[in-house]
């Protein structure tokens, strides 16, 4: 079942179109008609999700946003500590995800969870009021992501906390303390993933660290599904505001 399921995601993922005009546009043109297959494919594809979570200290009465949120799956990797949380936003742009999303909060009758469809740059709670912004695996697929990651830093009260994984590449020279990536990887994987409009950038890290007060940087391959050999790269971050 767990092949089939896969196969009919590679087949969308082959096939679908992602040329829509606006960037919401491609991203429900990508994703409409693998939603629910969405979540089980990508659990063996995106590593270190759970760790991530895992490794948020996240006080009492925290209100978190995820943004890229897509299906809600970030929900089930924050465990207990969600209910101890204030207020959730999933957000997104694609209906179609989103709709997953309010059928995994209703089932699990989370009250304080809310579903919003907005642009991860423009969505506005109140500025400075968040504990915690989160971007699972969505900062590659958000055009203006340095941008995403300023709104974050604005809407994160003193001392919150951001946390990214997702795919990258390394500089071609990076700073000491920092992995090094050969051409092939450099080179390879952008263009791989971008046929999905997804953008492995080399600048995500530096920026991160940048912006924020680094707690957590781990750089790490990830095995590929139906592709023996290939190791695909992925960071691990969490930082705090300063």
């Amino acid at each position: 079942m767990a092949l089939l399921g896969d196969l009919k995601i590679l087949l969308h993922m082959a096939l679908s179109s992602n040329r829509g005009e606006t960037h919401a546009g491609r991203m429900e043109g990508f994703y409409r008609g693998q939603a629910e297959g969405y979540d089980d494919f990508r659990r063996r594809l995106l590593q270190g999700r759970a760790e991530l979570f895992a490794a948020l200290d996240v006080p009492e009465n925290t209100i978190w946003a995820d943004m890229g949120g897509g299906t809600g799956s970030s929900l089930e990797f924050m465990g207990d500590k969600l209910s101890r949380m204030r207020k959730t936003y999933i957000v997104d742009l694609a209906p179609s995800l989103l709709e997953m999303a309010g059928q995994r909060v209703a089932a699990h009758g989370w009250n304080h969870v809310e579903a919003v469809e907005a642009d991860a740059t423009r969505f506005a709670p109140e500025a400075g009021q968040l504990g915690l912004v989160t971007f699972s695996y969505s900062l590659t697929m958000i055009p203006d992501w340095f941008a995403a990651i300023d709104h974050a830093l604005e809407l994160l009260e003193p001392g919150g906390l951001i946390g990214v994984v997702d795919f990258y590449v390394s500089r071609k020279h990076p700073v000491e303390g920092f992995t090094r990536h050969g051409w092939a990887t450099r080179s390879l994987w952008p263009i791989w993933f971008a046929r999905d409009n997804v953008f492995p950038s080399s600048e995500h890290l530096p920026y991160l660290h940048a912006r924020f007060e680094p707690l957590l940087c781990i750089e790490r391959l990830a095995r590929v599904p139906y592709l023996p050999g290939f190791r695909t790269p992925y960071y691990l971050f969490i930082g705090r505001k300063r």
